[in-house]
């Protein structure tokens, strides 16, 4: 049967959606997962055997990310009651569902990381003053263990947990940047009852990151991710005689570990290019390269199993995402009927404004050319374009509207110098220069309708919409910018620890020391440009993207007369329920059939 639109559309925002599950090695049938089955993401369980499925976390917010006990009896997750991102560790009990706080009287704060192995357990977190290391083993009260008014992390950065600790807890991987800034951390070995460093690991100029420790007791190898060539590739790192071995790869995009087989001699490599995935096994002393899977789309998540299966969470603009295995078929779905198929995208280099070819993923709906077209551009901005099932993206499509992803520089999925081609305060100007180039390569081959363009983002693609409306206010028939940057000076007075060190990193300096820069790379300036009707949407408690400087910004536009549209919700950077997130599309697609049809 042929659905209408606004069904299609709503059944995939309403078909529930699952993460990549967890698992303890004591009990590999029982599965961890998020998902939002309830209404909201949350935690949930489900035993392989008996098919019991069940929500383990109850969170008002939501649950994004959690990390299971050791012994399997319990399940970590950060506890924020408004989204503020600030709050403290948790353990939930598989036994009887208390929920009590994981290690006793530590402050809230910001989380820098977490990791539990064997008895050890350490935790980063910081606040308005300092950053600071705890560390429990056996049970112990926590114990500080490193303090810093630099930033510092445990394990692998922009994830709850990975390696942070080695198999048997003895050793703690600690980010430090006292030579660097957040941007450009160095790896610190210690041990977790002394202190004591042990090795350290730095390239000045660049960062090293964590990926994972060997599963095997008692065998000290880290693999770890360097920028050495140019692009990011991995290196096995022996931290006890501080030898680094690296991965020499001929594969064109960025590869990640993802895991080691459980014997210690290969690893699974996670290859992403222009928005699709590979998975590769590399054996560690044949040196060998070999495929394990390409699914010819994005893979989001994969564990080699104690069997030596490995699982991996895949999809595509046309297929949502499931977990299936190399051994054949799909291991964990959510339940319910599966949502309505996407339409294709089209995987594209367009030349970019300095006429290097820039990433474009491109999807079309039926219907003659030229369409009316969204320029989507993403967050982060550390982060790019996959080729995911994106049911917004697929709801402009059901509408009539085509819908361009522009990678910009600035992007990770690419080389190092693309990446931080807007670092050292050359923010903004880039990535707009290349969404707007992108439109206009679009327009000139028929596909897009100049007239009938609109530009949306998210966080820092909110930022860059922004930005990009008050630059070229003739380009732009409409404007989205989700939790969006509006003030530079504004955002950093009230935006939490970790985004102020964030910004002091990638500008080279504060407000106080480069008040013109921030002058220059703020959307603020250029109020009296905009005439692009504009509907902003923000978290109350978004600490990230403070709602203060969105409210300011939404007044000083309606003072100059301009067209401007406000919805706030009550959660933070994310707003993880359904129900918000159809109210949100309802909101978009009621505004572009007013500026753009």
């Amino acid at each position: 049967m042929l659905l209408a639109p606004d069904a299609r559309w709503r059944m995939r925002f309403t078909a529930p959606s699952i993460g990549f599950p967890t698992w303890s090695v004591r009990r590999p049938d029982d599965l961890f997962f998020v998902s939002n089955e309830g209404g909201v993401t949350q935690v949930w369980s489900l035993n392989r055997r008996s098919g019991e499925r069940r929500q383990v976390t109850d969170q008002r917010i939501g649950v994004e990310e959690f990390v299971l006990t050791p012994d399997g009896t319990g399940v970590v997750w950060w506890s924020d009651d408004t989204g503020n991102e600030s709050g403290q560790w948790v353990v939930t009990s598989l036994r009887d569902g208390s929920t009590t706080p994981l290690l006793a009287d530590l402050p809230d704060g910001w989380s820098q990381g977490l990791a539990l192995a064997g008895s050890t357990v350490a935790v980063a977190t910081t606040d308005d003053q300092t950053n600071r290391l705890f560390v429990s083993v056996g049970g112990e009260l926590p114990r500080l263990l490193c303090e810093s008014t630099h930033p510092l992390g445990l394990g692998r950065e922009w994830e709850t947990t990975g390696g942070g600790l080695s198999a048997d807890g003895s050793l703690i991987c600690m980010r430090n940047s006292e030579n660097g800034d957040i941007l450009h951390f160095g790896l610190g070995i210690l041990d977790a009852q002394t202190g004591q460093q042990i090795a350290e690991l730095e390239n000045p100029g660049l960062t090293m990151k964590v990926a994972s420790w060997s599963p095997v007791l008692g065998d000290q190898r880290l693999a770890v991710i360097h920028e050495r060539d140019g692009i990011e590739r991995p290196a096995i790192w022996h931290v006890l005689t501080s030898e680094v071995i690296d991965i020499h790869l001929d594969l064109p995009g960025p590869v990640d570990v993802v895991d080691w087989w459980p014997s210690g001699d290969a690893v699974l490599l996670l290859h992403n290019h222009d928005g699709r995935s590979q998975l590769h096994r590399w054996g560690i002393a044949t040196e060998e390269l070999s495929l394990v899977v390409d699914p010819e789309g994005f893979i989001s998540g994969a564990a080699v199993r104690g069997d030596h299966e490995v699982w991996f969470r895949d999809e595509s603009a046309t297929r949502p995402p499931v977990v299936r295995s190399t051994s054949g078929g799909v291991v964990l779905a959510p339940l319910g009927d599966a949502p309505p198929p996407g339409a294709a995208h089209q995987s594209l280099r367009f030349p970019g404004p300095t006429g290097e070819p820039t990433h474009m993923l491109l999807s079309l709906p039926e219907g003659p050319t030229p369409h009316p077209v969204v320029m989507m551009v993403h967050g982060g901005p550390e982060w790019a374009y996959p080729d995911d099932y994106d049911p917004w993206e697929q709801a402009l499509l059901d509408h009539g509207f085509a819908v361009a992803k522009v990678n910009y520089r600035g992007s990770t999925g690419d080389t190092v110098p693309w990446r931080t081609a807007i670092h050292g305060g050359n923010i903004g100007f880039p990535e707009v220069a290349d969404v707007v180039a992108g439109l206009h390569w679009l327009a000139e081959r028929g596909i897009a309708d100049p007239k009938r363009a609109a530009i949306e983002g998210w966080s820092w693609g909110g930022y860059v919409t922004l930005l990009a409306v008050g630059l070229h206010p003739e380009v732009f028939a409409a404007a989205i910018g989700g939790i969006p940057v509006c003030d530079s000076v504004m955002t950093r007075a009230d935006s939490s620890p970790p985004q102020q060190a964030y910004d002091l990193a990638i500008m080279g300096g504060s407000p106080a020391e480069l008040p013109d820069l921030y002058r220059e790379r703020s959307p603020s300036t250029y109020l009296d440009n905009v005439r692009t009707p504009v509907l902003l949407i923000a978290g109350e408690h978004d600490s990230a993207c403070p709602i203060r400087q969105v409210r300011w910004y939404a007044d000083e536009l309606t003072s100059r007369g301009r067209s401007v549209q406000l919805h706030v919700y009550d959660a933070g950077h994310h707003a993880n329920s359904i129900q918000e997130k159809i109210h949100h599309a309802e909101l978009e697609l009621a505004f572009l059939k007013r500026h753009l049809t």
